[in-house]
């Protein structure tokens, strides 16, 4: 009798292949984030981190507003290369797969895009400390009732 015929499966064998992770330096994004680098690890997976810069507002339309918009565009981009920085060097301490995406617009937009393009087969998040997400839907259960991936959200 073989193994998978007495119900047994060899480890990390059956679980996600690519796993995605939405990071934005907050610190729930940031355990998510190792969350989905011990399950790569463990799993022989690959994880794809993607940090999503918010579209700039209507504030360019006011005086001083461009000053404003390309300011936040500065510090998103330097948020974005530090946490690149931090992911690359904890894949080569970890010895796994991490390829870091920046990109721009509607944080489930792109996170749905981008998990659909690489084939994910799981998707974490941190969860969402705004209150107001209580009321208009956090961009985790979002993501859970697209009911297109496994999502697991850290808190």
């Amino acid at each position: 009798m073989t193994h998978e015929a007495a119900g047994q499966f060899e480890l990390g064998t059956d679980g996600p292949k690519a796993i995605l992770v939405g990071v934005d330096d907050s610190t729930t994004s940031l355990r998510a984030a190792a969350y989905a680098a011990g399950l790569a690890r463990r799993q022989g997976a690959s994880v794809t981190a993607v940090f999503v810069e918010p579209v700039a507002s209507f504030g360019a339309a006011t005086p001083g507003g461009a000053g404003v918009i390309a300011a936040q565009r500065e510090a998103l981009g330097e948020t974005a290369e530090s946490l690149r920085g931090r992911f690359e060097q904890g894949a080569r301490d970890l010895g796994i797969s991490i390829t870091f995406i920046a990109t721009e617009g509607d944080p489930y937009t792109e996170i749905r895009r981008i998990a659909d393009e690489i084939r994910a087969d799981a998707v974490v998040v941190g969860a969402s400390a705004h209150a107001g997400h209580r009321l208009v839907g956090s961009l985790a259960v979002r993501l859970v009732r697209a009911g297109r991936w496994p999502v697991t959200v850290v808190p």
